[in-house]
């Protein structure tokens, strides 16, 4: 009976998870056009809905109605693969990423997360790798220039970037002597990470931005000189797995920030329960991803790649040296 409940709630927080990461775009996309008028002095979505609410409720229906198109010199095994591809992966990780210890609930003990992998970290990172296939694929698959353009940008680019933000974790897993991911939290049960490992989170973060392909690092969509780059070619439910896709991995980049280098629940001064604290935090950077799209201009593409290979690895590597000299 015991391993029934047990299996039952493993099912329970996967489906949860499954439609939490299903619906979040929703608000998102609303905060999104209401943060970018904000700050271009305008309104923002208004006509559906008490100040545009059903706006994202809109948009979805127009995407799950309209026309399914394939192009006619398209290979349709890949071309259909390709946005599930890039689904997927942001799907899978959270499988291993904790978001508290445990609640109570009518007397039974219920962990906030799904799995306690000892590498966890190690998985996050192998896993969320794969999601450069669903783009590559959805490039090359439509048989169009400005999406095989785009598709082979954004494989140079997650390469160039993954590699630093590998490097910049590296610090945090010394400091914790563990890639558990609940380990490292309950590492910064005193002191965050962000005091030692300032330059971590710098280049984990920037590398961050460009794993989820955001401006000023959205140079594989660049929609002035690619169209809409790898899925230009796409539309309906194809196209809006690619955007749910773009959100998840916003998203993960924001929980593993909170994770890594700001105690994840661990709360401060104001004594709020734990769930609280990490929902605050991931909020915040959350709202810097889409601040910082509204904010700067796109890097030309030499400047993307000299940024990866010229400043972000040095100071990553640097990281390591320095925090293997410190404190070990």
């Amino acid at each position: 009976m015991e391993l029934v409940v047990a299996l039952g709630l493993i099912v329970f927080k996967v489906a949860l998870l499954i439609a939490i990461l299903l619906l979040l775009p929703l608000p998102l996309t609303w905060l999104e056009r209401k943060i970018a008028g904000r700050m271009q002095q305008r309104m923002g979505p208004m006509r559906v809905g008490w100040h545009g609410l059903l706006q994202p409720v809109a948009d979805g229906v127009k995407l799950l109605t309209k026309e399914d198109h394939i192009p006619a010199e398209a290979d349709r095994f890949l071309f259909k693969l390709a946005p599930i591809l890039a689904l997927a992966p942001p799907f899978v990780v959270f499988v291993a990423v904790p978001f508290g210890e445990s609640v109570s609930v009518l007397g039974t003990e219920i962990t906030l997360y799904v799995s306690n992998m000892n590498v966890a970290l190690l998985f996050v990172f192998a896993v969320i790798g794969i999601e450069v296939y669903g783009v590559i694929f959805g490039g090359w698959a439509a048989n169009s220039k400005y999406a095989v353009l785009g598709s082979l940008r954004t494989c140079a680019q997650m390469i160039s970037y993954e590699i630093p933000m590998g490097f910049a974790v590296i610090g945090v897993v010394m400091l914790a002597q563990s890639m558990s991911l609940l380990d490292i939290v309950r590492a910064q049960a005193n002191v965050w990470n962000i005091v030692y490992q300032p330059v971590g989170f710098f280049v984990f973060f920037v590398a961050g931005l460009a794993e989820s392909q955001r401006i000023p690092f959205d140079l594989a969509e660049a929609e002035g000189d690619l169209g809409a780059g790898f899925h230009t070619e796409y539309s309906g439910i194809r196209f809006a797995f690619f955007m749910v896709s773009e959100y998840a991995i916003m998203l993960l980049t924001s929980v593993l920030a909170v994770i890594l280098f700001f105690g994840g629940w661990n709360g401060v001064l104001v004594p709020l329960p734990p769930l609280v604290w990490f929902v605050l935090k991931v909020a915040f950077f959350v709202y810097v991803f889409i601040w910082f799209r509204f904010t700067f201009p796109r890097y030309r593409y030499d400047q993307l790649m000299a940024i990866g290979w010229k400043v972000l690895l040095p100071l990553s590597m640097a990281n390591i040296i320095i925090t293997g000299v410190a404190f070990l």
